[in-house]
Parts: structure tokens; C-alpha cells; sequence
């Protein structure tokens, strides 16, 4: 069993989610390498030296350059606003750590291409964090498609709303200014990554994508950015799709859902009850036909190292132990984890290719 030091750039919402995770993986699934809270970068001395003592680092920084460079950092974890995240990992890279960076890859296609090429040229491990899709209920989603229980997939409906910003009176943040920090840029990369796992490849889509609020207190003579957006699909292997995302979807606290629609059945699962997944058999005795409730259990993957009860449940921080786990798997192995950033960027192309249907009002290839 070896040590591994960990140095994690930002201290916030994110930043407090991998702390934890990196200090709780080691005895949640008994990991080959174990995580030394090494470093931890913020915006600040204060606020650094603060986040240091809450989550148990030995050290902190206001500088992330600092932190990359220091010698007893050998993984970086990119937990910044996406503008930061492509200088981080280039610096990485250029001395040979890996890098686990959340979502998205980048502020946009562009950086996501260039982080992409960073990777490549160090043969570092590389990771992207799209929780979501990790949990015991959709891990166990994927393995049913997978093993084509439901059959030849036909349809595909997903959607990432929340009400965050449904209040027109709410101030403005740093989250309605940029394109990396609307919804599509934030809210839209997880189920599109999630439509990617489940589905695969999608062909070509036509978007559409608004702002409802154009004008926030604190946001006098600034644009803001989108709020709410939409596509239709067709993915490569024929099934067609649909995909939402909002922030201001009223009532919506963590709307991550989707339904798969196939020729022998059909799934469901819906974030806000993210211990549960609904199948539907199209080959039980029409009497019993129905969707029924699975709820995820020690059979399930990944659910076992946090309880041994059936129908317990896991939470949102168990998701982030789950990336934990993989990422060091992956360094300890030397063998990339799903997703890498080449999945991270097929997550922006799909991104970048809503935005220019919506501009051009037209169908886009992918």
C-alpha cells in the first residue's frame, strides 16, 4: 500500500467535495494508493489557510502555480471556475501528474482540444468529474442496456433542470456572465454525458437555447447568459433523442432524469430519488405489466463498500468517493478510467455544436 499526495486547486462547493472524498476513499473501498491531503489552493491566504484546517491539509496556497509545482503534489484535482482549468492542466502535464478535473473540460471546445492535447503528449492520467452518472442506480442502468435487456434502444429523453436562478430579483453571480458559466456550460454537460454512457455517439442535433431573465439586480449594462435550453438528436446507432436543460425551472431541486425507451422494455430514474431505478418488461403477463421500483442495494455496482443494507441508500458525496476511487485505480494501474478527457471533450463537441444550430437554426453533424 502506497501514499499518494494530493493537491486540490479551489476550497469551495467542489473543492470541499473532493477533500472529503479524498480523505474517505482509502477506508470506503480499501484503496492500493492512499491519498495525502497534501496542498490546497484558494483565492486567498486567509480563505486557503481557513480551507486547510476544515478539510486537514498539511499546507495551503493562494497560488495554484505553486501548489502544481511543489514535489509532494502528485495529483492535481481541478476543482476551479471552468476558465482555470486549461492553464492548471497544462502546467500539470508539463511535469507529468495526473489530473483529475471537473467538469467541463475547459470554458470551451477550443480548451477542451488543447487540454486534450496536453494529455496525449505527457501520457499522464486524466479524468473528468461527471458524478452523475456514477451512482449504484445508473451504473446499473448502463449494464442493463449493456446487456440489451430493454432491447434495440428507439428513444431517449433526458433533462438537467434546477431552480437555482428562477428568481428574477435574485442578484447576479459570477454564474450568469460567460458562456462556460450558463446552462449549458454547466448544467447541460452532465446529461449530455449521461445521453453519451447510455446511449453512445450522437449523429446530429438541432437546438434552441434562451435567456429568460436578460436583466438581474447587479447585472445593469452586462449580458447575461442562458438560462434554458434544448435539442433534438439522432444518435448513431438510429434512436432518436431529446434533452433539456434549466436553471430556472421552477420546483426543480436536482432534476437529473432521463428515460430509454427500447423494443422489450424501458428505464427510468430520476435524481431527486437517485436510490431507485424504474424498469418496465415488455415480456411480463400483461396482467403485471408496469414500470417497478428497483431500489439499489448491495447487488448494485459500487453500492456494497458504503452499506451492506438494501434500500439504505447513497448520497452525493458517495458519488464523488466513487470518482475518487477510479482516478487513483487509475493512476495505481497506470490504465485510464472512464471518463478521460477525450470523453470530456466529445461532451464539448456535442456543446459547441447546440450552439452553432442555434445560431444557424439548422440541423447540425456531428
Amino acid at each position: 500500500m502506497g501514499e499518494i499526495g494530493i493537491g486540490i486547486v479551489g476550497g469551495g462547493y467542489m473543492g470541499k467535495a473532493h477533500s472529503v472524498a479524498m480523505a474517505a476513499v482509502g477506508a470506503v473501498f480499501d484503496t492500493a494508493l492512499r491519498p495525502r491531503l497534501e496542498m490546497i489552493c484558494a483565492t486567498s491566504d486567509s480563505s486557503a489557510e481557513r480551507y486547510r484546517m476544515a478539510y486537514g491539509f498539511a499546507r495551503g496556497t493562494a497560488d495554484w502555480r505553486v501548489l502544481v509545482a511543489d514535489p509532494q503534489v502528485q495529483a492535481v484535482v481541478i476543482a476551479s471556475p471552468q476558465e482555470t482549468h486549461r492553464a492548471i492542466a497544462e502546467a500539470a502535464f508539463a511535469l507529468g501528474k495526473p489530473v483529475f478535473c471537473e467538469k467541463p473540460l475547459g470554458a470551451d471546445l477550443a480548451d477542451s482540444r488543447a487540454m486534450v492535447a496536453a494529455a496525449r503528449a505527457s501520457r499522464c492520467i486524466n479524468m473528468v468529474g461527471f458524478n452523475y452518472i456514477r451512482t449504484p442506480a445508473s451504473q446499473y442502468a448502463r449494464a442493463l442496456l449493456a446487456a440489451g435487456e430493454i432491447g434495440q434502444v428507439t428513444w431517449f429523453r433526458g433533462e438537467h433542470t434546477e431552480d437555482f436562478d428562477a428568481d428574477p430579483d435574485k442578484p447576479a453571480s459570477w454564474r450568469n456572465f460567460g458562456a462556460a458559466n450558463g446552462t449549458m456550460g454547466d448544467l447541460a454537460p452532465h446529461m449530455v454525458n449521461a445521453a453519451l454512457a447510455l446511449i453512445g455517439p450522437i449523429a446530429r442535433l438541432n437546438a434552441d437555447i434562451a435567456t429568460v431573465y436578460t436583466t438581474r439586480p447587479g447585472a445593469e449594462g452586462k449580458q447575461v447568459n442562458d438560462d434554458i435550453g434544448q435539442f433534438m438528436c439522432r444518435f448513431t446507432n438510429g434512436a432518436m433523442g431529446h434533452l433539456s436543460f434549466s436553471r430556472v425551472a421552477t420546483g426543480r431541486k436536482m432534476g437529473y432524469q432521463y428515460e430509454v425507451t427500447g423494443t422489450k422494455g424501458a428505464i427510468r430514474f430520476d435524481q431527486e430519488d437517485q436510490n431507485a431505478l424504474w424498469l418496465y418488461r415488455a415480456d411480463d403477463p400483461p396482467g403485471q405489466r408496469g414500470f417497478r421500483k428497483i431500489l439499489t442495494g448491495p447487488e448494485h455496482p459500487d453500492y456494497l463498500p458504503f452499506c451492506q443494507g438494501p434500500g439504505h441508500g447513497t448520497g452525493y458525496q458517495d458519488q464523488i468517493i466513487i470518482e475518487a476511487r477510479d482516478f487513483l485505480h487509475a493512476i495505481h494501474t497506470k490504465t485510464p478510467v472512464w471518463p478521460t478527457f477525450d470523453d470530456g471533450m466529445e461532451v464539448n463537441r456535442v456543446i459547441a455544436a447546440a450552439h452553432a444550430s442555434h445560431a444557424s437554426g439548422t440541423w447540425i453533424d456531428l
